[in-house]
């Protein structure tokens, strides 16, 4: 084999594997490899040694043993210089390997395969795989498990290995967390919800957390394939996201997209547009309409001094015309401009942008294309994840949507139906205990995180009230029963037309019969399925 390279190659993802592996032959590398791995070697013109051939151990056990040998991991594991180590790889007839390019069975897949089995997943869960990139990394050798590291490897290696150790040791670190996150898969899904992790890898740095002395403060990916995931937003300029922000937008995506899917579910797939305003978490202005300019106009009016140092979310674009609204639509009290601390949108143009922009990017503008597409309407489906002093509490995610039959609400005229549509999507995504008050397609209350329901009722009132707003003809969403008739009499006696809520109090009854009195519509849905409460 002379004086050249040996890089051993076993990968179950052969894209780009060919272009690697003809990049490292022309820096001087030889190749072992493995069964379907030296076949697409071959065919981008490679000529591999079978691990066979090099180490003298015929596979075995229709192919689990391939590379669990002392002649591969002892060439993974020799420490140069150390002459025990090498005299000991010369004694079994082992060979000095440089560097390992592997990825992994698709366990995963087979996981999430409606038809697997136990045996099924125990035959796709990888040993030989895991087990090289582990002993690749504490041999400090080139270990690459990411197609998309080959052209950066192949970069580094043609530019003479600069930073050799600050360059092995971020490759090693990212071997080490693929394999914990391998085998994480295998211990959740053997121990049938006994067991339960997560791993993520840094996207952003925060200035500090929710506080200045909450340092250091980090935003994390858990690398799933969710376009509408925080880690697939891109930030423009150097504005970078604090961390309150990155909560905010969360919050945000969460009222956006069950928003999209009651109007969605409810008319054939029709989405209007929607623009949200959050201020710690909770939404202070939702405009609703099938005019951009108009839900804008709706949203900023919602809550006008609420949403000053606030968060906004379209799903559309901002260009010059949407930027005027947010920047200066109806303002009070002689301010010159609507201050925001960061806006969210499938797209910007420039005129927007330097029209919002704040000195020293104190508005950031963050883009995702997705927003402005039907995925919109797709609910967040992964597991909520709490931590709690010594652990973290899980739960399933709410992807209840607003079911207008199972409400009783598929004969009422549609301006009904699509303000409680969005009374109840700003209502289960807001700090419960909850009561938002929605008239025209906006936002005009909502009495978020209240230790009862009646005062979520009256803060709804007051918040209105003193943004201006009449509160005759509004309609109200509860996030959960109302166990007295007290909260619906509040409601009623502000002018309240229609109040949707769930069933499930010993006295519906009597609540039912205070709205029927009073000539006001209630329509409830079952607490057990429909219940709104969020964020405790």
């Amino acid at each position: 084999m002379g004086q050249k390279r040996m890089a051993l190659i076993s990968v179950s993802d052969k894209s780009g594997l060919a272009e690697f592996a003809n990049g490292l032959s022309e820096i001087g590398f030889d190749f072992m490899s493995t069964g379907g791995t030296s076949k697409a070697l071959q065919g981008a013109g490679v000529d591999p040694w079978d691990v066979s051939d090099v180490t003298g151990v015929p596979e075995g056990m229709d192919g689990r043993v391939k590379t669990l040998t002392p002649q591969v991991h002892g060439g993974l594991l020799a420490r140069p210089g150390v002459e025990r180590d090498l005299a000991y790889l010369e004694e079994v007839h082992g060979i000095w390997i440089d560097l390992v390019c592997v990825n992994l069975y698709p366990l995963q897949q087979e996981i999430a395969k409606p038809d697997s089995t136990p045996e099924s997943v125990i035959e796709q869960t990888d040993i030989g795989g895991p087990t090289m990139l582990s002993s690749a990394a504490k041999g400090r050798r080139i270990v690459v498990c990411d197609p998309a590291d080959y052209p950066r490897v192949l970069e580094w290696l043609r530019a003479g290995e600069p930073d050799r150790e600050a360059f092995i040791t971020e490759l090693t670190a990212k071997a080490y967390v693929l394999v914990a996150a391998y085998r994480l898969l295998s211990g959740r899904y053997h121990g049938k919800g006994k067991y339960e992790g997560m791993i993520g890898t840094l996207v952003r740095a925060c200035k500090y957390g929710e506080n200045p002395h909450q340092a250091p403060a980090g935003h994390y990916s858990v690398n799933v394939d969710d376009p509408l995931g925080l880690d697939r937003f891109e930030v423009i300029g150097d504005g970078e996201p604090s961390y309150n922000n990155l909560g905010d937008v969360d919050r945000m995506l969460q009222t956006m997209t069950h928003i999209a899917a009651g109007f969605a579910q409810s008319y054939g797939g029709r989405i209007p547009y929607i623009a949200i305003a959050v201020k710690h978490g909770n939404p202070c202005g939702v405009g609703v309409d099938e005019d951009a300019l108009v839900a804008l106009r709706r949203m900023v009016t919602g809550d006008r001094r609420a949403i000053f140092g606030g968060l906004v979310m379209t799903n559309f674009e901002i260009g010059g015309a949407e930027a005027d609204v947010l920047d200066g639509y109806e303002l009070e009290g002689g301010q010159k401009r609507r201050i925001l601390d960061g806006v969210v949108a499938s797209h910007f143009t420039k005129e927007a942008i330097d029209l919002l922009s704040r000195k020293g990017n104190k508005c950031r503008f963050v883009v995702n294309p997705y927003l402005q597409t039907p995925m919109i309407a797709n609910l967040d489906t992964m597991p909520r994840f709490r931590y709690v002093r010594g652990g973290f509490l899980l739960q399933p995610n709410y992807t209840y949507v607003l079911d207008l039959k199972q409400a009783g609400l598929e004969n009422v005229p549609h301006l009904c139906a699509e303000n409680l549509i969005l009374a109840w999507a700003i209502g289960s995504t807001s700090n419960s205990n909850t009561v938002p008050l929605v008239r025209d397609l906006m936002l005009i209350g909502n009495g978020t995180g209240q230790q009862d329901r009646v005062g979520a009722c009256k803060l709804a009132i007051t918040r209105a009230r003193d943004a201006g707003h009449r509160t005759e003809g509004a309609y109200a969403y509860s996030d959960s029963f109302f166990p007295f008739d007290d909260g619906p009499r509040l409601l009623i006696n502000a002018g309240i037309t229609t109040i949707l809520a769930s069933s499930g109090s010993i006295r519906d009854a009597e609540v039912k019969a205070t709205c029927e009195a009073a000539g006001v519509p209630l329509y409830l849905v079952p607490d057990a399925e429909a219940r709104g409460f969020f964020g405790h």
